[in-house]
């Protein structure tokens, strides 16, 4: 850091050296401390970008997200194109049971979350359901994005 030089004052006295320089005992910290709060911004600007997922198209509806957990939850998707993902490793769909068994047998939890692309059919997503269950996972939940209609007449219209 920054460490100076300072004169000892004082009265020439006769046997003394004039001017004798003495290092400074005192550290300036505002470098230090305008340092420490760049980072904090950086970081608190950066952690939200870090989040881990699959680029999907959600379907929208008006329910509330559901309350958050100390384990991070199980993240099952279906992509349009009707390939399955178990967080971010595709699965082939022969094999999901499977390997949804052993993820299940190292989870304190049984929840899961199922994201699915809204050009899904129905009847795929039942499919993943019905594996997800086999699985050994019967707490499933359906991840949508918010803002789609309340079907009281108040929403956006669906469509």
């Amino acid at each position: 850091m920054a460490a100076g030089i300072m004169k000892k004052s004082g009265g020439g006295g006769r046997g003394r050296r004039r001017g004798r320089a003495q290092p400074m005992a005192e550290i300036n910290i505002t470098p230090f401390v305008d340092v420490m709060l760049v980072l904090l911004i950086i970081f608190m600007v950066a952690a939200p970008l870090l989040t881990v997922g699959v680029p999907v198209e959600l379907p929208k509806t008006a329910a509330s997200a559901l309350p958050s957990e100390q384990e991070e939850p199980l993240t099952v998707t279906v992509l349009s194109d009707g390939s399955v993902q178990i967080q971010t490793t595709e699965t082939a769909r022969d094999e999901l049971i499977g390997k949804l068994r052993a993820v299940a047998a190292e989870r304190s939890n049984d929840r899961v979350f199922l994201r699915a692309d809204g050009a899904v059919p129905y009847a795929q997503i039942m499919e993943i359901m019905g594996a997800l269950n086999a699985g050994g996972f019967s707490n499933i939940g359906l991840v949508t994005d918010s803002g789609g209609p309340k079907l009281d007449g108040t929403g956006a219209s669906g469509g």
